[in-house]
Protein backbone atom coordinates (compact mmCIF):
# COMPACT_ATOMS: atom_id res chain seq x y z
CA UNK A 1 0.00 0.00 0.00
CA UNK A 2 1.47 3.66 -0.55
CA UNK A 3 -0.10 7.04 -1.51
CA UNK A 4 0.36 9.26 -4.61
CA UNK A 5 0.22 12.53 -1.25
CA UNK A 6 1.71 10.97 1.56
CA UNK A 7 2.02 14.47 3.17
CA UNK A 8 -1.69 14.56 3.15
CA UNK A 9 -1.53 12.19 5.44
CA UNK A 10 -0.41 14.49 8.28
CA UNK A 11 -3.32 16.05 9.03
CA UNK A 12 -5.45 12.68 10.33
CA UNK A 13 -4.05 14.62 13.34
CA UNK A 14 -7.06 16.50 13.35
CA UNK A 15 -9.78 13.74 13.02
CA UNK A 16 -7.79 12.03 15.59
CA UNK A 17 -7.67 14.58 17.82
CA UNK A 18 -11.51 15.63 17.78
CA UNK A 19 -12.09 11.52 18.49
CA UNK A 20 -9.87 11.56 21.54
CA UNK A 21 -11.77 14.65 22.60
CA UNK A 22 -15.13 13.65 21.97
CA UNK A 23 -14.17 10.02 23.85
CA UNK A 24 -12.07 11.92 26.84
CA UNK A 25 -14.38 14.91 27.59
CA UNK A 26 -15.76 15.30 30.81
CA UNK A 27 -18.42 18.33 30.66
CA UNK A 28 -21.53 19.39 30.04
CA UNK A 29 -23.70 17.73 32.73
CA UNK A 30 -26.63 19.01 33.71
CA UNK A 31 -28.44 18.23 36.96
CA UNK A 32 -32.02 16.73 36.73
CA UNK A 33 -34.59 16.78 39.55
CA UNK A 34 -34.01 12.17 39.40
CA UNK A 35 -29.95 12.63 39.85
CA UNK A 36 -29.92 11.26 43.51
CA UNK A 37 -32.65 8.69 42.89
CA UNK A 38 -31.85 5.25 41.85
CA UNK A 39 -30.95 5.47 38.07
CA UNK A 40 -29.12 3.86 35.92
CA UNK A 41 -25.31 5.42 34.53
CA UNK A 42 -26.44 5.59 30.84
CA UNK A 43 -23.56 4.04 29.65
CA UNK A 44 -25.29 2.45 26.78
CA UNK A 45 -26.10 5.88 25.79
CA UNK A 46 -23.21 7.30 26.42
CA UNK A 47 -21.73 5.16 24.19
CA UNK A 48 -24.31 5.75 21.34
CA UNK A 49 -23.84 9.41 21.38
CA UNK A 50 -20.05 9.23 21.72
CA UNK A 51 -20.19 7.26 18.49
CA UNK A 52 -22.80 9.66 17.10
CA UNK A 53 -20.62 12.47 17.31
CA UNK A 54 -17.54 10.66 15.86
CA UNK A 55 -18.70 10.26 12.75
CA UNK A 56 -17.80 13.63 11.49
CA UNK A 57 -14.38 12.94 12.44
CA UNK A 58 -14.28 9.47 10.95
CA UNK A 59 -15.50 11.00 7.88
CA UNK A 60 -12.89 13.78 7.49
CA UNK A 61 -10.33 11.04 8.14
CA UNK A 62 -11.72 8.65 5.20
CA UNK A 63 -11.67 12.17 3.12
CA UNK A 64 -7.53 13.28 3.58
CA UNK A 65 -6.93 9.34 2.51
CA UNK A 66 -9.19 9.76 -0.64
CA UNK A 67 -7.39 12.61 -1.13
CA UNK A 68 -3.95 11.22 -0.62
CA UNK A 69 -4.29 8.91 -3.37
CA UNK A 70 -4.18 5.50 -2.09
CA UNK A 71 -2.27 3.26 -4.65
CA UNK A 72 -1.94 -0.43 -4.81
CA UNK A 73 0.28 -2.51 -7.10
CA UNK A 74 -1.86 -4.76 -9.69
CA UNK A 75 -1.16 -8.43 -10.34
CA UNK A 76 1.55 -8.69 -12.80
CA UNK A 77 1.01 -9.78 -16.73
CA UNK A 78 1.76 -11.24 -19.80
CA UNK A 79 2.16 -9.51 -23.08
CA UNK A 80 3.11 -10.36 -26.98
CA UNK A 81 6.46 -9.90 -27.60
CA UNK A 82 6.75 -7.98 -31.02
CA UNK A 83 8.73 -10.29 -33.99
CA UNK A 84 10.10 -8.15 -36.50
CA UNK A 85 10.05 -10.01 -39.23
CA UNK A 86 11.87 -8.82 -42.85
CA UNK A 87 11.09 -10.35 -46.23
CA UNK A 88 13.90 -10.27 -48.73
CA UNK A 89 12.96 -11.63 -51.99
CA UNK A 90 14.59 -12.22 -55.17
CA UNK A 91 12.79 -10.37 -58.51
CA UNK A 92 15.36 -11.15 -60.67
CA UNK A 93 15.11 -12.60 -64.00
CA UNK A 94 14.89 -16.33 -63.05
CA UNK A 95 12.45 -15.43 -60.52
CA UNK A 96 9.48 -15.38 -63.96
CA UNK A 97 10.32 -19.31 -64.21
CA UNK A 98 7.31 -21.70 -63.96
CA UNK A 99 6.68 -23.14 -60.49
CA UNK A 100 4.03 -25.76 -59.94
CA UNK A 101 0.68 -25.72 -62.34
CA UNK A 102 0.29 -22.00 -62.58
CA UNK A 103 2.43 -19.15 -62.08
CA UNK A 104 5.82 -17.78 -61.90
CA UNK A 105 8.57 -18.76 -58.60
CA UNK A 106 7.58 -14.79 -57.94
CA UNK A 107 3.60 -15.28 -57.78
CA UNK A 108 4.20 -18.16 -55.71
CA UNK A 109 6.23 -16.88 -53.01
CA UNK A 110 4.01 -13.71 -52.73
CA UNK A 111 0.73 -15.52 -52.53
CA UNK A 112 3.07 -17.69 -49.67
CA UNK A 113 3.94 -14.34 -48.03
CA UNK A 114 0.63 -13.11 -47.70
CA UNK A 115 -0.71 -16.38 -46.29
CA UNK A 116 2.14 -15.96 -43.42
CA UNK A 117 1.06 -12.73 -43.20
CA UNK A 118 -2.38 -14.04 -41.00
CA UNK A 119 -0.34 -16.53 -39.24
CA UNK A 120 1.87 -13.86 -37.73
CA UNK A 121 -0.90 -11.57 -36.53
CA UNK A 122 0.18 -8.63 -34.39
CA UNK A 123 4.17 -9.01 -35.71
CA UNK A 124 5.43 -6.19 -37.29
CA UNK A 125 6.34 -6.72 -41.38
CA UNK A 126 8.58 -5.49 -43.85
CA UNK A 127 8.97 -5.90 -47.33
CA UNK A 128 12.67 -5.69 -49.38
CA UNK A 129 13.03 -6.75 -53.43
CA UNK A 130 16.40 -7.03 -54.56
CA UNK A 131 18.71 -7.76 -57.63
CA UNK A 132 21.62 -6.12 -58.43
CA UNK A 133 20.14 -3.55 -55.83
CA UNK A 134 18.11 -3.40 -53.28
CA UNK A 135 14.46 -1.50 -52.54
CA UNK A 136 12.82 -1.12 -49.52
CA UNK A 137 8.91 -1.01 -50.10
CA UNK A 138 7.42 -1.56 -47.75
CA UNK A 139 8.64 -0.26 -43.70
CA UNK A 140 8.19 -1.94 -40.57
CA UNK A 141 4.63 -2.04 -39.78
CA UNK A 142 1.58 -4.37 -37.91
CA UNK A 143 -0.53 -2.69 -41.23
CA UNK A 144 -0.28 -5.63 -43.43
CA UNK A 145 -2.56 -4.47 -46.56
CA UNK A 146 0.77 -2.67 -48.39
CA UNK A 147 2.22 -5.98 -48.74
CA UNK A 148 -0.83 -7.69 -49.83
CA UNK A 149 -0.80 -5.18 -52.18
CA UNK A 150 2.72 -5.12 -53.43
CA UNK A 151 2.62 -8.26 -56.13
CA UNK A 152 1.52 -6.61 -58.68
CA UNK A 153 3.80 -3.64 -59.15
CA UNK A 154 7.31 -5.81 -58.35
CA UNK A 155 6.35 -8.92 -60.88
CA UNK A 156 9.29 -9.32 -62.86
CA UNK A 157 7.56 -9.88 -65.97
CA UNK A 158 5.92 -6.34 -65.81
CA UNK A 159 6.92 -4.45 -68.53
CA UNK A 160 8.16 -1.45 -65.94
CA UNK A 161 10.09 -3.70 -63.96
CA UNK A 162 13.79 -1.89 -63.07
CA UNK A 163 16.30 -3.23 -64.85
CA UNK A 164 18.47 -2.43 -61.88
CA UNK A 165 16.61 -5.41 -60.65
CA UNK A 166 17.74 -7.71 -63.03
CA UNK A 167 20.87 -9.85 -61.15
CA UNK A 168 20.87 -11.61 -57.78
CA UNK A 169 22.83 -9.94 -55.11
CA UNK A 170 21.97 -11.76 -51.67
CA UNK A 171 24.86 -10.22 -49.41
CA UNK A 172 23.90 -6.69 -50.16
CA UNK A 173 20.01 -7.29 -49.99
CA UNK A 174 21.16 -8.93 -46.19
CA UNK A 175 23.15 -6.18 -45.24
CA UNK A 176 20.24 -3.70 -45.99
CA UNK A 177 17.76 -5.72 -43.86
CA UNK A 178 19.97 -5.69 -41.50
CA UNK A 179 19.91 -2.12 -40.98
CA UNK A 180 16.05 -2.23 -41.08
CA UNK A 181 16.17 -4.41 -38.09
CA UNK A 182 18.55 -2.85 -36.03
CA UNK A 183 16.59 0.49 -35.88
CA UNK A 184 13.82 -1.37 -34.36
CA UNK A 185 14.92 -1.37 -30.36
CA UNK A 186 11.74 -3.70 -29.10
CA UNK A 187 10.95 -6.82 -30.28
CA UNK A 188 12.49 -10.14 -32.15
CA UNK A 189 14.54 -9.79 -35.63
CA UNK A 190 13.96 -12.39 -38.59
CA UNK A 191 14.76 -12.63 -42.39
CA UNK A 192 12.41 -14.56 -44.38
CA UNK A 193 14.75 -15.10 -47.99
CA UNK A 194 13.18 -15.84 -51.17
CA UNK A 195 15.67 -16.25 -54.14
CA UNK A 196 16.48 -19.11 -56.65
CA UNK A 197 19.92 -18.51 -57.45
CA UNK A 198 23.68 -18.15 -56.39
CA UNK A 199 24.87 -14.90 -55.29
CA UNK A 200 28.60 -14.18 -56.47
CA UNK A 201 28.95 -11.85 -53.41
CA UNK A 202 28.65 -14.05 -50.70
CA UNK A 203 32.31 -15.91 -51.59
CA UNK A 204 35.65 -15.20 -50.06
CA UNK A 205 34.11 -15.62 -46.94
CA UNK A 206 31.71 -12.84 -47.17
CA UNK A 207 29.09 -15.20 -45.92
CA UNK A 208 30.15 -15.70 -42.87
CA UNK A 209 31.11 -11.95 -41.75
CA UNK A 210 27.44 -10.97 -42.63
CA UNK A 211 26.10 -14.16 -40.94
CA UNK A 212 28.25 -13.06 -37.75
CA UNK A 213 26.81 -9.49 -37.27
CA UNK A 214 23.64 -11.25 -37.89
CA UNK A 215 23.83 -12.86 -35.21
CA UNK A 216 25.45 -10.26 -33.29
CA UNK A 217 22.20 -7.94 -33.68
CA UNK A 218 19.99 -11.18 -32.81
CA UNK A 219 18.70 -12.01 -36.42
CA UNK A 220 17.54 -15.08 -37.28
CA UNK A 221 17.55 -15.85 -41.04
CA UNK A 222 15.07 -18.18 -42.84
CA UNK A 223 15.80 -19.34 -46.30
CA UNK A 224 13.75 -20.67 -49.52
CA UNK A 225 15.50 -21.83 -52.03
CA UNK A 226 12.47 -21.53 -54.82
CA UNK A 227 14.13 -23.45 -57.49
CA UNK A 228 15.82 -27.19 -58.94
CA UNK A 229 18.98 -26.47 -58.53
CA UNK A 230 20.88 -27.42 -54.87
CA UNK A 231 20.96 -24.51 -52.55
CA UNK A 232 24.03 -22.70 -52.33
CA UNK A 233 26.73 -23.05 -49.82
CA UNK A 234 26.99 -19.73 -48.61
CA UNK A 235 22.68 -19.50 -47.75
CA UNK A 236 23.76 -23.01 -45.68
CA UNK A 237 25.85 -21.04 -44.02
CA UNK A 238 24.12 -17.96 -42.90
CA UNK A 239 21.13 -19.87 -42.33
CA UNK A 240 23.24 -22.09 -39.94
CA UNK A 241 25.11 -19.56 -38.21
CA UNK A 242 21.75 -17.38 -37.21
CA UNK A 243 19.90 -20.25 -36.14
CA UNK A 244 17.72 -20.42 -38.70
CA UNK A 245 17.20 -23.04 -41.65
CA UNK A 246 16.65 -23.07 -45.62
CA UNK A 247 14.47 -25.00 -47.10
CA UNK A 248 13.63 -26.28 -50.73
CA UNK A 249 10.48 -26.65 -52.06
CA UNK A 250 8.98 -28.47 -54.55
CA UNK A 251 5.86 -26.93 -55.38
CA UNK A 252 3.39 -24.34 -53.69
CA UNK A 253 1.71 -26.69 -51.56
CA UNK A 254 5.37 -27.41 -50.21
CA UNK A 255 6.20 -23.68 -50.32
CA UNK A 256 3.06 -22.71 -47.77
CA UNK A 257 4.08 -25.63 -45.85
CA UNK A 258 7.72 -23.97 -45.36
CA UNK A 259 5.89 -20.73 -44.40
CA UNK A 260 4.23 -22.95 -41.36
CA UNK A 261 7.10 -24.63 -40.39
CA UNK A 262 9.08 -21.51 -40.04
CA UNK A 263 5.37 -19.94 -37.93
CA UNK A 264 6.15 -22.87 -35.48
CA UNK A 265 9.72 -22.59 -35.43
CA UNK A 266 9.50 -18.99 -34.24
CA UNK A 267 6.91 -19.41 -32.03
CA UNK A 268 5.46 -15.81 -30.55
CA UNK A 269 7.24 -15.10 -26.89
CA UNK A 270 5.35 -14.00 -23.98
CA UNK A 271 7.16 -11.87 -21.54
CA UNK A 272 6.14 -10.76 -17.71
CA UNK A 273 5.41 -7.31 -17.16
CA UNK A 274 6.10 -5.47 -14.36
CA UNK A 275 3.41 -5.24 -11.47
CA UNK A 276 1.98 -1.20 -12.14
CA UNK A 277 0.59 1.21 -9.89
CA UNK A 278 -2.85 1.62 -9.41
CA UNK A 279 -5.71 3.32 -7.79
CA UNK A 280 -7.33 1.78 -4.39
CA UNK A 281 -10.05 3.90 -3.76
CA UNK A 282 -12.37 1.58 -3.60
CA UNK A 283 -12.52 0.46 0.69
CA UNK A 284 -12.01 4.32 1.61
CA UNK A 285 -14.54 5.29 -0.69
CA UNK A 286 -17.20 2.64 0.66
CA UNK A 287 -16.23 3.14 4.07
CA UNK A 288 -17.00 6.93 3.79
CA UNK A 289 -20.38 5.74 2.31
CA UNK A 290 -21.24 3.63 5.09
CA UNK A 291 -19.94 6.32 7.33
CA UNK A 292 -22.40 9.16 5.89
CA UNK A 293 -25.17 6.53 5.60
CA UNK A 294 -25.02 6.30 9.44
CA UNK A 295 -24.73 10.25 10.03
CA UNK A 296 -27.55 10.51 8.11
CA UNK A 297 -29.72 8.27 9.91
CA UNK A 298 -28.59 9.71 13.43
CA UNK A 299 -29.49 13.07 12.15
CA UNK A 300 -32.96 11.53 10.77
CA UNK A 301 -33.52 9.80 14.17
CA UNK A 302 -32.61 12.99 16.17
CA UNK A 303 -35.28 15.31 14.80
CA UNK A 304 -38.35 12.75 14.77
CA UNK A 305 -37.65 11.58 18.26
CA UNK A 306 -41.41 11.63 19.77
CA UNK A 307 -41.40 13.98 23.01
Amino acid sequence: MSFTHPWILLFLIVPASLLVWVWRRDGGHVVLPFDHGVQSRGRIWGTLVNLAQSLPALILAVVLLILAGPQQLSAPKTRRVLTNIEFCVDVSGSMTSGFGDEGTRYDASMAAINKFLDYREGDAFGLTFFGNEVLHWVPLTTDVSAIKCAPPFMDPMSPGHPYWLGGTEIGKALRACREVLVSREQGDRMIVLVSDGYSFDLGNGQDVEIAEKLKADGIVVYAIHIAASEVPGPVVNITGLTGGEVFEPENPQALETVFQHIDKMQETRLERTAAESMDDFYPYSLAGLILLGSSTLSLFGLRFTPW
